[in-house]
């Protein structure tokens, strides 16, 4: 018996010493069980950090993200034309309203003051830089930046994207989109692109056709759902392209209702799908664009209009949301100014909302809100001017012994 116990212990031993055997056991775990066995050894932290572990993990799991604070960009400053407004020295380039310890320590670090302007975000990663030629892209694991080399093609008014491609190496792999923006429709049915590629570390140029005219919203980043982009168009249209379809085509869908681009935000919903939100003094709505069976592949092989169709998934008064908050209600002196802000994450259930320099988080299905505390509550740059945009990590275990110099998130 004792014999038996003993080979049936080692034949246990030889199989979790081996990593794919290993690897094929922790892929079965919840997210909730994972993250305990980093703790079991240096080996089982570094197999779970690696990025192949995290690329077979995520693709069968959803792991919740992390709100490390919210971005503050400055749209006066973004592309400022000669004689335009400048930013004062007391106000910081890439300011940061912090609700979280890493967040703090993010912002205090210093390597915020050498990043330029933020762009975006995608997994935690920032683009940051100033336009047109100076962009930096930086990993908060390795605090490390790597600054792009300088585009190839000025473009006078420009959109971007940002996307972290899924690798599995352990090799941080990304793209960085600029795309023209024509003010004089000069080439009504053309969107000129260049992409860089972390790979060959290239910035590549090429042409999108469109079915129809065409013309992005300068100086704002394209909302990235399943690798594919999402941008703000003219005449209230959402401007969709894959980069990885082999047309280069770039399709309209137009947006549901009024279209106001001070209070409208894009977001992924909890089922995969582009949410588009918009406000106004009375109240908020979310609508959703719902996928075909081939997803959105119609639109990028096809000279005929869209097809696809938005439904609207929730409606909110602010009068009603205030009333059933009233804690809230009656600290909050500005309410009229209340605005959709941004939607968490592959996310249907909640959304943030701003009113004046606060900040809440609204639970659509109870209608409870709650307040992000954050640092800087009210600053002088949450202006009329600003963009706030929250700044997420998925919450993933990290590590240094697997990111070396080339680290993945």
């Amino acid at each position: 018996m004792k014999s038996r116990r003993m080979k049936h212990e080692g034949v246990l031993h030889t199989a979790l010493s081996c990593d794919d055997i290993l690897c094929n056991i922790l892929i079965r775990l919840p997210p909730e069980s994972i993250t305990k066995f980093v703790i079991v050894s240096k080996r089982w932290l570094s197999l779970i950090c690696s990025s192949s572990f995290r690329h077979s993990y995520l693709s069968r799991w959803r792991v919740e993200f992390n709100l490390l604070g919210f971005f503050v960009c400055n749209s006066l400053y973004l592309g400022r034309p000669k004689g335009g407004a400048r930013r004062p020295r007391s106000e910081p380039a890439l300011p940061l309203l912090s609700s979280s310890r890493e967040g703090d320590d993010l912002k205090f670090s210093g390597v915020l003051k050498k990043l330029g302007y933020f762009i975006d975000s995608s997994d935690g990663l920032l683009l940051c830089g100033r336009h047109p030629k100076t962009y930096f892209v930086w990993n908060p694991i390795t605090k490390q930046q790597h600054k792009l080399p300088h585009p190839r093609v000025h473009f006078e008014e420009l959109c971007m994207a940002f996307i972290v491609e899924d690798s599995p190496d352990d090799e941080i792999c990304y793209r960085v989109v600029r795309a023209k923006c024509e003010s004089r429709f000069e080439e009504v049915n053309v969107v000129t692109i260049e992409t860089f590629l972390s790979k060959i570390s290239t910035w590549c140029y090429s042409k999108l056709r469109c079915s129809s005219t065409i013309s992005l919203s300068p100086w704002t980043s394209g909302t990235v759902i399943g690798d594919v982009i999402h941008w703000y168009a003219a005449q209230g249209n959402i401007a969709i392209y894959d980069p990885y379809h082999h047309e280069k085509h770039i399709a309209l869908v137009k947006l549901p209702g009024p279209f106001d681009f001070d209070e409208q935000v894009l977001g992924e919903s909890s089922d995969g799908c582009l949410q588009y939100g918009w406000s106004c003094k009375a109240g908020l709505q979310i609508w959703v664009l719902e996928k075909g069976f081939d997803g959105y592949s119609s639109l990028f092989s096809t000279n005929e209009q869209s097809s696809l169709s938005w439904s609207l998934r929730y409606k909110l008064n602010f009068k009603i949301m205030w009333r059933k908050n009233p804690t809230l209600a009656t600290k909050c002196v500005t309410r009229k100014e209340t605005e959709i802000l941004a939607f968490s994450p592959q996310d249907s259930k909640s959304v943030f909302i701003r009113s004046g320099s606060s900040i809440y988080l609204y639970h659509i299905g109870s209608g409870r809100m709650e307040v992000i505390q954050y640092q800087g509550r009210g600053s002088s740059i949450l202006s009329d001017f600003s963009k706030v945009v929250p700044y997420f990590k998925r919450a993933w275990p990290q590590s240094t012994l697997c990111c070396g110099g080339n680290s993945s998130t």
